[in-house]
């Protein structure tokens, strides 16, 4: 049964690598095999038969998961649809996450008003930007709104979040947002569905506690314990957590799911073995109170888990607990491997797309550890040996102390959270290129200050009526900004984590042999060798150019720029993309996950080429999460972004370096018109040309027609480069036939957002680049552009190189 489900899991793995889902006939054809392979297993002596259950079970996974792939691709808005002005009717049905001055949620699509012919997915995402957005919509309610929808598109970058996945997994097939002219008309204030009861008491208990906590610093947390919403948590506050290894806990987490299905268990076992339900009936005879207890926890997980929007990863727990309940009531509870591998079937037979995130490794593989390091190992006794007792006593034993029994119970913890933490180290690595060594001990703090502490405060504050509510969750907020305050200061510090380039295949595998060689039971030979094999994983160095080459990498960063140069020793960052949010922006998201894959924790220089938000939006946040030696910008040396630079200076023509044999050097602007006292921010965008004299590279910036022609006038010969960032990102002002004339490019570079507002790049001056014979290529269809320059130049787009079934272009 085991080797079935994990092989079911691996074929539903297998399909999340695919570029194409299979076709019909091929998908029947492996059905077909996958019965055969079952059939003739019930046929074959163990060894054979073992082979043909897994073969058997990875092509179901692989039917199974592309049968719901192609179900939940099916839904799709078609591309000639997109931009275009659509009225439906429809109900909020998720908790709005409200900004300033606009709010997003989730919208169930009921009936299509006009165009009536138009198809328009059941459910889609809609932001609505309006000064009073925020508070007029609430889950539940049925809105006629006027919308304007696109097919689901995310950035594309190499360690980054897929966007495009996710919402395919939330069953979200447009995005969009509602239009400002439309008659948006609210039509009824609720309509009563078991989803949206669900969602509006979230909405009224995340009121009751943003009104209890209003200008407190952690009031987001408080929320995200009780109804799971984390999108009031500051981006400066998840680096603390993070870099703490304490993430996990900010949440609605499967710890917590665990520990409140745990403490109902026991309550409702011990109520029951004390028939405290019917007094005077012996209730235990009829029914064993460990049942009872199982089942009262396995609802209490599902009350909790709805609290938390019935969100995936809370889901997996649920699917978890669920399994082990049944186990339980059946009698097969013994087998706790079969139960994992049954947990894990569930999830990905519910959810396949499960194998592709973090969290369910992590769950399934913290399990694991537990159970191959504390099974038979760390069993706490009731009774011990008296120790100066006979043989018949010594035999029975006298029951332990309360100190004992304490003892042993800490003993049992610290040997699971040795094992834990250790035990993750590979997998940590794979998956975030990064460790935190301080987490054994803030988890040692935070894990029961958290758990036991925190979260019931705030679930008991958030049940309660409101005055005598308002004390409870007060009183979590205060523990939660203590623990804040503590762990603040134990993330300060440079070595509190360590970062090494994401391992190569070979690497994890050996680190994992060595993890689990370290973690045998006593007695095994020499366990201390396996830390040995960490060293790779651990001592692992940035993949480095080779000397007089260089690398560049034009992010997917939507409509903004941001390029990272490498030499063979140094790293250059040129701009850092757009702001998305108040706590949100292309620093925080694309540039330093990027950074840290790559084991770069510094930039030997930055340059922010001018002030526009598309361009410096991600400035702070790259500052503040990675070290930089300089930033050159055309910035006023008042500006939060040069404050915030270890050192600075404004960017100018004639600036020159060499780094391992690639030149760089600045050709605009001019030191003279850092003079004009009302410059437009455009005009001053640092221009750089970089090159290893064979090929070359120009950033531009935002540079227009009126710097273009400067250039060509006193500077033409230093423009020629074979590749260029186009001016503007290809808008109307820019990239003049006499400036691309003077470049001569072979290949030109637009960073744009998908169907952005200022439909960049133009029609015109897009085919100008083709007419000229120019290669194109567009950060919006191709993801990442990685380019290599050496004698040649070889150019590499990400979503080509990475294609996956649920990419909609």
């Amino acid at each position: 049964m085991r080797c079935a489900i994990l092989a079911f899991v691996g074929g539903a793995a297998l399909l999340q690598t695919r570029a194409a889902l299979p076709t019909l006939a091929v998908l029947l054809a492996l059905a077909g095999l996958a019965l055969a392979a079952a059939a003739l297993a019930t046929l074959l002596r163990h060894g054979w038969r073992t082979a043909a259950t897994a073969i058997a079970g990875t092509l179901a996974g692989f039917c199974w998961a592309a049968f719901v792939a192609g179900r939940a691709l099916a839904p799709a808005l078609a591309q000639a649809d997109e931009g275009r002005d659509v009225v439906v009717v429809g109900t909020v049905d998720s908790l709005p996450g409200a900004g300033e001055q606009s709010v997003r949620f989730h919208f169930a699509i009921e009936e299509v008003i006009a165009p009536r012919a138009m198809r328009v997915p059941p459910r889609v995402v809609l932001s609505w930007y309006a000064h009073d957005a925020p508070g007029k919509v609430r889950p539940g309610e049925r809105w006629r709104l006027k919308v304007r929808l696109q097919r689901p598109h995310g950035n594309a970058n190499p360690g980054g979040f897929d966007y495009e996945l996710w919402l395919l997994e939330q069953g979200v097939r447009a995005t969009g947002y509602v239009r400002k002219e439309g008659d948006n008309v609210r039509l009824d204030v609720f309509v009563a569905t078991p989803h949206n009861l669900v969602e509006r008491a979230r909405a009224v208990l995340r009121n009751r506690i943003r009104r209890a906590l209003a200008g407190r610093e952690y009031a987001g947390v408080i929320v995200a314990l009780v109804v799971g919403d984390q999108r009031a948590i500051g981006q400066s506050d998840w680096q603390v957590f993070n870099r703490t290894g304490i993430g996990h806990l900010i949440s609605i987490s499967g710890l917590h799911i665990t520990m409140i299905a745990g403490l109902v268990a026991w309550t409702v076992s011990w109520l029951w073995r004390h028939s405290f339900f019917v007094p005077g009936a012996a209730l235990p005879l009829r029914l064993p109170a460990q049942k009872v207890g199982a089942l009262g926890g396995t609802l209490a997980a599902l009350l909790y888990v709805l609290l938390a929007g019935f969100g995936v990863p809370a889901q997996r727990t649920l699917y978890m607990l669920c399994v082990v309940a049944l186990a339980l009531w059946t009698g097969r509870l013994a087998g706790v491997l079969h139960v994992l591998a049954l947990a894990a079937g569930v999830v990905v037979l519910v959810d396949p797309w499960a194998v592709l995130w973090p969290g369910f490794w992590l769950s399934f593989g913290a399990v694991g550890l537990i159970l191959y390091a504390t099974v038979g190992r760390t069993a706490i006794h009731k009774q011990a040996p008296a120790p100066d007792a006979g043989d018949d006593e010594t035999r029975r034993g006298r029951p332990l102390t309360r100190r004992q029994r304490l003892a042993q119970a800490v003993r049992a913890a610290a040997v699971t959270q040795y094992a834990v933490t250790l035990g993750l180290v590979p997998l940590t690595m794979l998956l975030f290129a990064q460790v935190s060594i301080v987490s054994p001990l803030a988890n040692a703090i935070a894990i029961p200050v958290v758990s036991l502490l925190v979260t019931p405060l705030a679930l008991a504050g958030g049940m309660l009526p409101e005055p005598l509510s308002t004390p409870l969750l007060v009183g979590a907020h205060e523990i939660v900004a203590a623990l804040a305050a503590l762990l603040r200061w134990v993330s300060a510090s440079r070595l509190a984590v360590w970062t090494a380039p994401a391992p190569a295949g070979w690497t994890f595998a050996l680190a994992l042999f060595g993890t689990i060689w370290l973690l045998a039971p006593r007695g095994w030979p020499a366990r201390w060798l396996g830390v040995v094999t960490w060293l790779p994983l651990l001592g692992g160095q940035p993949d480095f150019a080779p000397p007089g080459t260089f690398r560049v990498v034009a992010f997917d960063v939507g409509q903004g720029m941001a390029v990272l140069v490498e030499t063979a020793g140094h790293r250059l960052l040129y701009d850092t993309g757009p702001a998305y949010g108040p706590d949100a922006d292309a620093g925080s998201r694309v540039i330093v996950p990027y950074l840290r894959m790559r084991g770069i924790d510094r930039l030997d220089g930055a340059i922010v080429s001018h002030g526009d938000a598309d361009h410096a939006g991600g400035a702070l946040s790259l500052l503040a999460g990675v070290e930089a030696g300089w930033l050159l910008s055309s910035l006023p040396h008042h500006h939060p972004v040069a404050r915030a630079a270890p050192r600075y200076l404004h960017c100018a023509a004639g600036q020159r370096w060499e780094w391992d044999g690639v030149r760089f050097e600045m050709l605009h602007p001019l030191p003279a018109s850092y003079t004009d006292r009302q410059p437009k921010a455009n005009a001053l965008s640092c221009t750089l040309r970089i090159t290893n004299g064979a090929k070359s590279i120009l950033l531009a910036g935002d540079i227009e027609a009126a710097q273009e022609a400067r250039l060509v006038r006193e500077n033409a010969d230093a423009l020629r480069a074979d590749v260029l960032l186009a001016p503007h990102h290809g808008s109307g002002t820019s990239s003049t036939p006499g400036f691309l004339a003077a470049v001569q490019p072979s290949v030109a570079v637009f960073q744009v957002g998908y169907r952005n507002r200022y439909k960049h790049p133009q029609k015109r001056v897009y085919e100008r680049y083709g007419q000229l014979g120019i290669e194109r290529l567009r950060t919006d269809v191709s993801g990442a552009v990685m380019l290599d320059f050496g004698d040649e130049v070889q150019a590499h787009e990400y979503r080509r190189e990475h294609v996956r079934y649920w990419y909609g272009q």
